[in-house]
């Protein structure tokens, strides 16, 4: 646990019950700040490994941060905290390469898992915002996929590895990346390093 961490909040309270939770559970928290001025600051300053920031902040909102983040190609893990259940910053926050999203009415029962997964270079959205974005019907190009193809997703949506995926399968890492490069293409996916991680989260209860 010695990935340093810096927190933002304009919320006093949300910042300190945050920050108390953190160092109680040991975690490197290395400073704070109360708007994203602030809070790009003390990136730039400290490059921590991870900044969890509240997304609405006075002077530069947690995507602003993140786009600047992004454009200097700073490697701190940004993970937002918000109360926001929208798409449309959900699908930025992907774009901009976020790496955590959680909702603050859960933040405290899910932050440690987030943060866990994030040290371990795995994204991490709640799982609460991806059921209230969930749409009922599966997309029309789900029906291309093979009963294979199929459980590589599910494999995937459990956050496995290519190795793992492997291994459970019987089958080589090799043969696991060709099934991800097709199940890419029949999806009309932008093959980045985590399309097939967000759809899989995304679609999870189609992959059951």
């Amino acid at each position: 646990m010695n990935t340093s961490i810096i927190i933002a909040d304009d919320h006093p309270l949300i910042l300190k019950g945050l920050n108390d939770f953190l160092l109680e559970k040991k975690y490197n928290v290395i400073s704070s700040a109360v708007n994203g001025k602030e809070a790009f600051e003390l990136i730039e300053t400290h490059r921590p490994g991870i900044a969890i920031l509240d997304i609405q902040m006075p002077f530069l909102t947690g995507l602003d941060i993140a786009k600047k983040c992004k454009e200097l190609n700073y490697e701190t893990k940004i993970i937002l905290i918000t109360f926001e259940k929208d798409e449309t910053i959900y699908n930025q926050a992907k774009c901009l390469g976020i790496y955590g999203y959680v909702l603050k009415e859960f933040a405290l029962a899910e932050i440690e898992h987030c943060i866990d997964s994030v040290i371990k270079d795995i994204p991490y959205f709640s799982q609460e915002l991806l059921s209230y974005l969930e749409v009922e019907e599966a997309p029309v190009e789900f029906e291309t996929l093979t009963p294979t193809e199929i459980e590589v997703l599910k494999h995937i949506s459990e956050d496995k590895t290519a190795k793992d995926i492997g291994d459970l399968m019987f089958i080589s890492f090799r043969t696991v990346e060709k099934h991800k490069s097709n199940i890419n293409k029949k999806l009309n996916l932008t093959p980045t390093k985590y399309s097939l991680l967000f759809w899989a989260k995304e679609n999870k209860n189609h992959l059951k």
